[in-house]
């Protein structure tokens, strides 16, 4: 990790220390759209100075933002970033959620006890009656036939079940039988089944065994076998070898699927490492850092089928149920994809956030997509993401 990062780390957790009054609980205070989290004057500082243009214009595009409203979101997205993990640790079980509001900068955190909340400005206080950990294991315990995909909505307190049309009765039944309380769940009937983006891109092509096609997502280093790249599990099994369009050659090393659904690629000394995401219009994006966004964040993915495409983190640790079986923990967005983008990059501004895993729908309707997180990829081979 950066220097500067261990900066802004210590000076969210100052934040909260400070906030904390002598039974460890938060004393109640509200925010106004035009306040601001601590900090942020440094961070849209920093910001500033090491976003990417482009990053900023397709923000512009994405969102109508103004350069300066661009960089106003970059830097509260970041804060939360940061704070989210910092107030799940100081408030346990009372912790419900964090997200950033769709059209103000306020960040909202869920609570289940008002003596929980927030002082600090920029930072507003929900009271909800069931907190994340709650919801998290009710979660875990809904599977079955005809169930697409599970969530925790933190923005309305509840476990949603995505359900095909003939299973949405049957998953209100299976949740009552969990002992999900009736407030807490919400069942959304779909006729979208999400798919593997099987055929498959993600930042640069890559093949599989001569055949298949598949996406690099992020660069990165191995103790013992060096460069290589991290993509999605269902592009590969372990041995499989790998070619990329520029010549370059490699094989799987690791790869899980279902369960999660990241791999990573030891990539021969033909390929050069780079911190560096393919934006598909000639130009790219720095990847400094691994932070992760929180729910309402700007996101943008990168595939070699649809291209570089950007939306919004809508919920995380969702469960999703493909025909090959459930993968949990994943990250749903509303930046859109199609086969031929699995295993690509999603990046948050400069934020490296995981790998494009499947979807539904695509990019002219529907466009919901869920990718890995990169972080347990990263921890379960021992990987070191690649930054500038």
């Amino acid at each position: 990790m950066r220097k500067a990062n261990f900066v802004k780390i210590r000076r969210i957790a100052a934040v909260f220390a400070a906030a904390t009054v002598a039974t460890t609980t938060f004393a109640l205070a509200g925010s106004t759209a035009s306040a601001q989290p601590a900090g942020f004057d440094e961070e849209r500082q920093d910001i500033a100075g090491t976003v990417d243009a482009e990053m900023l214009e397709a923000m512009s595009d994405t969102f109508g933002y103004t350069t300066a409203e661009a960089l106003d979101r970059l830097a509260v997205e970041s804060l939360a970033s940061l704070a989210e993990p910092e107030l799940r640790a100081q408030l346990g079980d009372r912790f419900a959620g964090l997200w950033l509001e769709p059209d103000t900068n306020i960040v909202q955190v869920a609570v289940t006890d008002a003596s929980a909340a927030i002082t600090q400005t920029g930072y507003s206080t929900t009271v909800v009656k069931y907190s994340e950990a709650d919801l998290t294991t009710w979660q875990a315990g809904i599977e079955a036939d005809g169930i697409t995909s599970t969530y925790v909505d933190v923005t309305t307190n509840k476990v949603v079940i995505e359900a095909l049309p003939e299973a949405a009765a049957d998953a209100g039944k299976l949740a009552v039988d969990a002992g999900i309380p009736a407030d807490a769940v919400r069942v959304d009937v779909t006729t979208e089944e999400p798919q593997p983006m099987a055929s498959i891109v993600g930042g640069d092509a890559y093949y599989i065994n001569g055949s298949s096609r598949c996406s690099v997502g992020f660069a990165v280093t191995h103790p013992t076998y060096g460069n290589g790249f991290v993509t999605a599990g269902h592009c590969g099994t372990v041995g499989s070898s790998v070619q990329g369009g520029n010549g370059g050659t490699g094989q799987f090393r690791g790869s899980s699927f279902p369960g999660n659904d990241y791999a990573w690629v030891d990539a021969a000394s033909t390929w050069t490492n780079t911190a560096l995401v393919n934006r598909y219009n000639g130009t790219t994006v720095s990847v400094t850092n691994g932070n992760e966004a929180a729910v309402g964040a700007s996101i943008c993915r990168s595939g070699s089928t649809t291209g570089w495409r950007c939306g919004t983190v809508q919920a995380k640790n969702q469960n999703v149920t493909y025909p090959q079986g459930t993968v949990y923990n994943l990250t749903r967005t509303n930046a859109c994809a199609e086969p031929g983008d699995s295993g690509g990059s999603f990046i948050s501004g400069n934020s490296a956030q995981g790998m494009t895993s499947g979807g539904s729908g695509n990019c002219s309707w529907g466009g919901t997509t869920y990718f890995q997180p990169l972080r347990p990829a990263l921890s379960a081979y021992n990987l070191t993401l690649v930054t500038v």
